[in-house]
């Protein structure tokens, strides 16, 4: 049963494993709905699951790309407050997934009355840092009074979670009637997805366990008691890092190269594939970059980003229907 829609589900294709080395295997069958679209991951990785948020193309970023990659969180976090521009000042905001605290700091310096929750030990110990309040649990164990927030903030955390419509059903609860949710995550239907295929940056597997559509992520949130307000797909964040990564990866043998060079995390590659495909990135990635940019900007004023971020809000008489 599709976990976005619970529609029919039809076998589709194999994917590639994003980190093979730390999935325990190569590749994962994927099913995709036949009502809305959306693809499942259905086999759970063969290793340890919390190395693959650990390591990887997860591992922290080299120290000396700061330069660089600072200013681009930093834009990356003033646009995600725009979501929040119908949340009032002084209101009570719970995000789930804070990874290090950097956004739910920059809500509580804002002004807003802020709490996450965080189920990597190291993440919610950097957050704590930053002078936030974070819970070091899964969205399955969260302690959170029913009716107590009035907004939650879910950043490219739903298609991590096996049983989304549960999750969705706890945040229901948790907010006041009225309160909203603002969801992010990856899109299938997008431009990216069909030029990348197999390739594509966003796919993530087997991180990733539903690839929702546009259309299937809608039909989760309403069966969860949400109505929808808007869907957008021009974004700062993500959209035009994947577009670049996935135009690289048809060009490369392996994947992901300049995000994991960033990362650290070439040493599994063979040294020859290894130089060549450093040489492919360091000459054609220059490039690309207005490439990627020009086709993604057109594909998020068509609806069709490589991520999208949902706004929806908990009606006072809505019951979850799942």
């Amino acid at each position: 049963m599709c976990p976005a829609c619970g529609g029919r589900l039809r076998p589709w294709r194999r994917a590639s494993a994003s980190d093979p080395q730390l999935a325990g295997r190569v590749g994962y069958p994927l099913a995709r709905c036949k009502r809305c679209g959306s693809g499942v991951t259905l086999e759970a990785a063969s290793n340890r699951t919390d190395r693959l948020y650990e390591a990887g193309t997860y591992a922290p970023a080299r120290r000396s790309a700061d330069w660089l990659l600072e200013p681009l969180r930093r834009l990356a976090e003033v646009d995600r407050t725009r979501f929040l521009a119908r949340v009032p000042e002084r209101a009570r905001i719970l995000e789930v997934g804070v990874g290090d605290g950097r956004f739910l700091a920059r809500l509580a310096a804002g002004g807003y009355r802020v709490s996450g929750i965080e189920p990597s030990a190291a993440g919610s110990a950097l957050a704590r840092e930053r002078g936030v309040t974070v819970e070091n649990v899964g969205i399955e164990e969260a302690r959170v009074d029913d009716r107590s927030q009035d907004a939650v903030v879910m950043w490219h955390v739903l298609e991590h979670l096996d049983d989304p419509a549960a999750a969705l059903h706890r945040v229901h609860g948790w907010l006041a009637p009225g309160g909203r949710a603002v969801v992010a995550c990856p899109d299938l239907a997008s431009l990216q997805a069909r030029i990348g295929g197999d390739a594509w940056f966003h796919q993530d597997v087997p991180r990733h366990r539903t690839h929702f559509t546009a259309g299937g992520l809608r039909l989760l949130l309403e069966r969860t008691g949400f109505h929808l307000e808007r869907v957008r797909h021009l974004l700062i964040e993500q959209n035009p890092l994947g577009m670049w990564q996935t135009l690289l990866n048809r060009l490369t043998s392996e994947r992901d190269v300049a995000f994991r060079f960033i990362k650290r995390d070439l040493r599994e590659a063979r040294p020859r594939d290894r130089r060549r495909d450093l040489a492919v990135t360091a000459i054609a990635g220059p490039l690309l970059v207005p490439v990627a940019v020009a086709l993604e900007l057109t594909a998020g004023l068509a609806g069709r980003g490589g991520t999208m971020v949902v706004e929806a809000r908990r009606s006072a008489d809505a019951t979850p229907a799942i």
